[in-house]
């Protein structure tokens, strides 16, 4: 940390995702390996996505090259996607995953510079996909871009693994933070404080598990979500036969016991499971939980199944504020990952 000052003791701090956003922002997914077979499949479910965002917020896309931006434009215009809210940055990515790669803003208001970057290492979760150089640099090209202040932790973190509500607390799971693929020379203490100085929080939170299937080792972003700055959406199986009943369930238990800064009791609201969505043998990370919250939609993943509208009822309930819409993500699941894996906001400041 060269005894410079923490982006906490400048009072800066990671707002929540409800908060307003300036822009969300985007990797354009090209890697092949990440949806063998089928990655042409996505775009029209991917581009929905962007028509979304686009009704009420910039959206800034990374591309490779030209080549990739005029690829992407036809897909968008083909949508019907308002191209007016849409900026391309010629920024080389290895894969899709911005919420993990892309970079983390912090805000002051009360600061001359309101607004900085955090860029975190990043390993494509702990190393299982290289190369994963040209990824890792991406949030710094984007200070650099719009002269913004980038702070260099100097370790492994996801923002996948983090969950935040704005008012000093971030929830995460052990499962995937204290994994020895991550920072094996951290113990919890060593990594709490990381966390407190370069997201600007208070209190850390944590759960035990993630769900089956999920190659991040157990991202926050699929199973347990703020919805306002006390409330919680938390999936829950309800077969006790299926392999994600028991995990589930002791984060339930831990959620419950779990208190606020000011020593409120979390309110915790329950959220049903997808039918398990298996792709040649493999048990795929689908959940309803990985829904993105933009400043007029919270645009959720659906699997076709009998759930999906048990699952938009319940996210409706938690944003009378927002158009809740789902788009179907039974081909995007096929790389792992949904639309907040996807997403990266960058929030308003004033």
């Amino acid at each position: 940390m060269n005894g410079q000052p923490t982006p906490k003791q400048l009072g800066y701090y990671f707002p929540a995702e409800f908060h307003p956003h300036v822009a969300t922002w985007l990797s354009w997914p090209h890697k092949e390996a990440s949806w063998p077979g089928k990655i042409d499949s996505i775009y029209p479910q991917y581009c929905q996505f962007i028509k979304y965002l686009a009704q009420s917020e910039i959206v800034r896309i990374n591309v490779n090259d030209e080549a990739m931006k005029t690829f992407a434009m036809r897909h968008l215009r083909n949508a019907g996607v308002n191209l007016d809210k849409v900026e391309f940055f010629i920024h080389p990515t290895n894969d899709a995953w911005c919420r993990d790669h892309g970079p983390a803003f912090l805000i002051n208001p009360a600061a001359e510079q309101k607004k900085v970057i955090v860029d975190w290492n990043y390993n494509a979760w702990g190393g299982k996909y290289p190369p994963f150089d040209k990824d890792d640099i991406i949030p710094t090209l984007i200070g650099q871009h719009f002269q913004l202040p980038v702070y260099h932790p100097g370790i492994i973190m996801e923002g996948g693994s983090v969950e935040f509500n704005g008012k000093g607390t971030l929830l995460t799971s052990a499962c995937c933070l204290l994994n020895e693929n991550r920072n094996p020379h951290l113990n919890k203490q060593q990594l709490e404080t990381y966390l407190q100085d370069f997201y600007g929080i208070e209190q850390i939170l944590w759960v035990d598990e993630g769900i089956v299937g999920d190659d991040t080792d157990g991202h926050i972003d699929d199973t347990i979500r703020f919805v306002n700055e006390d409330t919680v959406l938390t999936v829950v199986e309800s077969n006790k036969t299926d392999e994600n009943y028991d995990l589930l369930q002791q984060n339930l238990r831990q959620l419950k016991q779990m208190r606020l800064l000011d020593g409120k009791q979390l309110n915790v609201i329950e959220l049903p499971m997808p039918d398990a969505v298996v792709f040649e043998d493999q048990r795929l990370p689908a959940s309803y939980a990985n829904f993105y919250i933009s400043n007029k939609h919270v645009i959720v993943p659906v699997y076709n199944c009998d759930n999906d509208d048990k699952a938009l009822q319940i996210i409706s309930e938690c944003f009378k504020d927002r158009e809740v819409v789902g788009i179907d993500s039974t081909e995007i699941i096929w790389g792992l990952g949904s639309f907040h894996c996807l997403s990266q906001q960058e929030p308003v400041v004033k």
